[in-house]
């Protein structure tokens, strides 16, 4: 079994009368891919939003690297080592790949924003760059300009610039939004190559991609945990054929 390296335990958030999240516990381990499905409105993105410190629970805790982060700022929880991504596209559309990826790098630097320090720093945050250049499969459009490229590029990039913080874990809310088939292919390729060195949890509606990459599957259905677990036990979970993947198989 390998390592757990997040842990969340009776995880809850509500707003005003309505629960987003109701008493979520899962553990993700080293170097796994954990999959959070569900439909629209199930609390996924609200899950995630707590993970990262976007928002803060009502209740539980959550426990990364061993240690509690229940209510830090994402910020700090950034600087612990957790990247995440969004659902829509957060880059710098008039800049050029290279340049969105220092921004990132620039980011880990204490005094990131200090103008006079040393040379040595740029070194670094050059180097942090172009990994998460190289990570993301953009070294070859290092120059070109964010916005001129596909969304498919754009959100490859977006890996990127988070790779480039130098993160151990990544919270990849639907990465393959938006996307035709051959775009979302090179994300799960992307995504398949980063899983050996990076804990993964992901968002995402694209079942074949979820099922493809996915070592662990979450079920939630109206912010409560309806399964989780190895993939397969969830995919054949009969509660979870019912509420969310329907009666057929062709939901597979």
């Amino acid at each position: 079994m390998s390592a757990i390296i997040l842990e969340t335990r009776g995880l809850t958030k509500t707003f005003g009368g309505l629960t987003a999240v109701s008493d979520v516990s899962l553990q993700v381990g080293a170097c796994e891919v954990h999959a959070i499905i569900g439909p629209n409105g199930a609390g996924k993105s609200t899950m995630v939003n707590l993970l990262s410190g976007h928002l803060p629970p009502c209740d539980g805790q959550i426990i990364f690297k061993g240690q509690d982060i229940t209510g830090t700022s994402p910020n700090r929880i950034s600087h612990l080592g957790m990247g995440r991504s969004f659902q829509r596209t957060n880059i710098f559309p008039t800049f050029t790949c290279m340049e969105n990826c220092w921004l990132a790098a620039q980011s880990r630097l204490k005094n990131s924003f200090r103008f006079f320090r040393r040379s040595e720093s740029y070194a670094q945050v050059r180097e942090r760059a172009e990994l998460g250049l190289e990570l993301c499969g953009l070294s070859a459009k290092r120059e070109v300009i964010a916005g001129t490229m596909s969304y498919g590029e754009q959100r490859q990039l977006e890996i990127g610039m988070v790779l480039a913080t130098e993160p151990s874990f990544l919270l990849l809310d639907e990465p393959m939004a938006g996307m035709g088939k051959d775009e979302s292919s090179r994300v799960v390729e992307l995504l398949a190559r980063l899983s050996k060195n990076y804990s993964l949890v992901l968002v995402e509606h694209d079942m074949d991609a979820v099922f493809s990459i996915a070592h662990k599957l979450t079920v939630m259905v109206n912010g409560q945990m309806l399964a989780s677990g190895p993939l397969d036990q969830v995919r054949n979970d009969p509660a979870v054929q019912e509420a969310y993947l329907g009666d057929g198989e062709e939901n597979f």
